[in-house]
């Protein structure tokens, strides 16, 4: 006969309290990631992040490497944890990869816009029209985190969380793609096309909708520079 115990309270309490820690980290170093003021290839030593969040290393440890499962940070033997840089092979998989799920995503939140999602849906949208008109790198920032939350929207409102949660990888791992090949301000989704989905969207056209938003993601695609560039010696990238 075996017998079961249970953990001290103390000892739940504390591992509650690590786990909230490491999210809070793991969220606030996403966000700066997606927001794009942390570059690809960005060291996040595990010092120096556990000295700014005034947490233990081993707290850290388990939010990189959290981050590192969502394809956001890239952990190397021996060297430490840094931003993602994704291949160019990588940014043609996650565009593929969205081509095919988020036309999907239209259909499955179609049923589940009313008047009242529409009215939340033109907020969103004339927020980043706003933004849109705004320079400056926070303003361009601003404006791609906001595009980002429009498509996230749209998975809120299939009311699928494991889809919802797919999409949320997505999102994040495309503004690494764009802050790394993204040409001008086309990438974070420009052309009223968010407009034109929401209206086919508002006249229950959902072949429609979902046509747009394949076009809509081969138009961010297409504004990458997803050229395969020959290396060259440093006399020649001079031009000496």
């Amino acid at each position: 006969m075996s017998l079961t115990t249970t953990p001290p309270l103390a000892d739940m309490a504390t591992d509650t309290a690590a786990d909230t820690g490491s999210q809070h980290i793991r969220d606030t170093l996403r966000d700066a990631i997606v927001e794009r003021r942390l570059a690809p290839g960005t060291k996040l030593s595990e010092s120096d992040v556990g000295e700014l969040f005034n947490v233990s290393r081993t707290l850290v440890r388990a939010a990189l490497q959290a981050l590192s499962y969502e394809g956001l940070v890239s952990v190397e033997k021996n060297r430490g944890a840094f931003v993602a840089h994704p291949s160019i092979d990588e940014a043609r998989q996650i565009f593929a990869t969205r081509r095919l799920i988020e036309p999907g995503v239209v259909r499955a939140a179609a049923p589940h816009i009313g008047k009242a999602e529409l009215t939340e849906l033109r907020r969103m949208l004339a927020a980043e029209r706003q933004l849109t008109e705004q320079r400056g790198h926070s303003a361009r920032r601003a404006e791609i985190k906001a595009s980002g939350d429009f498509h996230l929207a749209l998975a809120d409102l299939s009311r699928n969380a494991i889809l919802r949660r797919f999409m949320d990888e997505l999102i994040a791992r495309s503004s690494l793609v764009i802050a790394l090949y993204g040409q001008s301000t086309v990438s974070s989704c420009g052309h009223n096309e968010h407009d034109e989905i929401v209206n086919a969207l508002e006249r229950g056209d959902v072949d429609t909708a979902a046509k747009l938003m394949v076009h809509h993601i081969d138009h961010i695609e297409a504004d990458l520079d997803l050229r395969v560039h020959k290396s060259t010696d440093l006399k020649a990238a001079l031009e000496l």
